[in-house]
């Protein structure tokens, strides 16, 4: 099949489910996109793993966290305790001339990140008492893979930032979906129209944030970490992936890398989809 059909195919696919209402809704913060949808586990299970879900969308305000939950319902049915984290993405102004949203926001999508993941603990708690904070596993899809590294990494921080842990935080390990997981190799591809470069604030601030921002630079982590993949992404080359694992194992860090064959980007969150019963195995692998 024609790559751009394919995608086309795929990304119709995994739109095509209607979005589902969570069980609750939390906030964390004033700003309307501050919150998290609590999806409890379907099989009335009073204790389970929770799964904290980060949305891609290249951090562009058109894409927001209800694409994702045919997804984050899918999960629940696993028996996950489920939060779908919403989290300020681009400019709330539109561009002028009708260009592409603005890739995400320095610093506040990282302030968004961090927040979130501090307070998940009291919020499920309030919100979700099936969740059991003990056992916390991370995923996110192409931009929100790379969130959910980034999150798992804030204990390697560079001395000095403001969202710098004292320690690991503590999670049962990563999931992350066709991420955008090495800055580099995805601005040398150009993937996703320059939206790296732009959510770094441009060329000119690049190099000074990406310390800052590039999981592939903010190794080794000591949690465990699993890449799932699609050999046939065209909005996320394997390349890009491969680029982290291959980081990884040079900071003496082993990441697993599933590759899926005959898989583009949309698949791994498209609940139709063969992939996607293969991510939740992913999971439930560090989940229990």
């Amino acid at each position: 099949m024609d790559p751009a059909a394919r995608d086309a195919a795929e990304e119709a696919s995994a739109l095509s489910h209607p979005a589902v209402a969570p069980d609750a809704t939390g906030a964390y913060g004033p700003h309307p996109d501050q919150v998290v949808d609590f999806f409890a586990p379907r099989d009335g299970r009073t204790s389970a793993p929770l799964v904290v879900a980060l949305h891609g969308g290249v951090w562009r305000t058109p894409y927001d966290r209800h694409h994702l939950t045919p997804f984050t319902d899918f999960l629940a049915r696993r028996g996950f305790a489920v939060a779908n984290v919403e989290y300020r993405r681009g400019s709330d102004l539109p561009r002028q001339g009708g260009a592409a949203p603005v890739a995400g926001r320095w610093p506040e999508t990282f302030d968004d990140i961090a927040t979130v993941m501090d307070a998940l603990p009291e919020l499920a708690a309030a919100h979700l008492p099936q969740a059991d904070p003990r056992r916390i596993v991370l995923t996110g899809h192409s931009a929100g893979g790379h969130l959910a590294l980034w999150a798992a990494a804030r204990h390697v921080l560079p001395a000095g930032s403001a969202w710098r842990l004292p320690a690991p935080p503590e999670l049962r390990g990563v999931v992350a979906l066709a991420p955008i997981a090495h800055f580099g190799r995805a601005v040398e591809l150009d993937i996703c129209g320059g939206g790296v470069t732009e959510f770094l604030g441009g060329t000119e601030q690049s190099e000074a944030r990406a310390p800052f921002a590039d999981p592939a630079v903010l190794l080794p982590t000591g949690i465990a970490t699993t890449v799932v993949q699609g050999r046939e992404d065209s909005v996320v080359p394997v390349a890009v992936s491969e680029a982290y694992v291959t980081a990884a194992a040079a900071a003496g860090e082993t990441v697993g890398f599933t590759l899926l064959e005959d898989v583009g980007h949309f698949p791994l969150i498209d609940p139709a989809a063969d992939a996607c019963a293969v991510v939740a195995e992913e999971i439930a692998q560090l989940a229990w």
